[in-house]
């Protein structure tokens, strides 16, 4: 499916959208990633799955917003990417997405999250949601910081699109977290102790990113 992507929109992307990518040296083909980024546009989970290609990945994507043509083109983009659907509305949708995360990225998938949980409205990046440290532990596997910059300016949530090539990506180095992934081993998945790790995971990738906006 990730090469059925690039088939489908590759050209779209290098022609209209992306700019400049910068950090590839850190994204590497061998291995698989946990990637987190900011979250300001609907360009963002697209230039996501141009960046993945052509690695196994998959997106966690909700499924409670957007109807009509735009829809459909989600839904497209979905069944390219084998996207991960949740109706973040529903807690049982959330759990069971969460779970298919996991499963994925044992198999060796690459999972991109935007862990701040929607788009912001003003363009300004929110605090990241503990979801990505609790993936993080049950897998291991290294969280890659990638900065979206442009993208709101290019398409902000409820304005017109500005395809003007514009768009800069910017891949931090991959982060993994020794002792915290250690720490949680001895703790049940349901305690304080182990959610304040998974938050400490998310804060800590969340400064990786919020280092690349302001590097870039």
């Amino acid at each position: 499916m990730s090469f059925i992507s690039w088939i489908l929109m590759g050209w779209f992307f290098e022609l209209f959208l992306i700019k400049e990518i910068r950090g590839k040296q850190n994204f590497s083909k061998k291995k698989n990633y946990i990637l987190v980024s900011n979250h300001a546009s609907h360009l963002d989970w697209l230039i996501g799955c141009y960046l993945c290609v052509p690695r196994k990945y998959t997106f966690i994507g909700q499924v409670d917003k957007i109807k009509g043509i735009a829809g459909a083109l989600r839904d497209l983009m979905y069944w390219t990417g084998q996207t991960i659907r949740v109706d973040r509305k529903d807690p049982a949708s959330r759990a069971r997405a969460a779970v298919k995360a996991v499963e994925f990225v044992k198999r060796g998938y690459n999972l991109f999250m935007f862990p701040e949980g929607a788009r912001s409205r003003d363009g300004k990046m929110r605090e990241f949601k503990r979801g990505v440290g609790k993936i993080y532990l049950q897998t291991g596997a290294p969280i890659l910081p990638v900065a979206m910059i442009g993208t709101y300016e290019m398409m902000p949530p409820g304005g017109r699109a500005k395809l003007n090539r514009s768009a800069i990506v910017a891949i931090g180095k991959p982060q993994e977290f020794p002792g915290e992934l250690a720490a949680a081993e001895r703790l049940a998945a349901d305690s304080p102790e182990y959610l304040r790790l998974c938050e400490t995971i998310a804060k800590k990738a969340e400064e990786e990113v919020r280092a690349l906006l302001a590097a870039n």
